[in-house]
């Protein structure tokens, strides 16, 4: 049988003061970086420069950067 997790379930805590980078900002990423930034963590997206969700990831008050940059600002 399949076990169901719930918010209840996860600790934040090991983010708390992190950098997490999400890679791509397609249908997975941007559900990923939005909620993470809506539970508090710090979040930098990486897209390819001039790419429609470059802007989308913009317009979503992210911080938007290359794909080699990213890493660089995760911790």
């Amino acid at each position: 049988m399949s076990r169901r997790f719930y918010e209840k379930d996860g600790n934040l805590d090991y983010l708390n003061g992190r950098t997490v980078a999400i890679i791509g900002y397609g249908s997975q990423g941007h559900a990923h970086a939005l909620n993470l930034r809506d539970s508090g963590v710090d979040v930098v997206v990486s897209e390819a420069p001039g790419s429609p969700s470059w802007a989308k990831a913009e317009a979503a008050g992210l911080k938007v950067m290359t794909t080699a940059e990213a890493p660089r600002w995760a911790t």
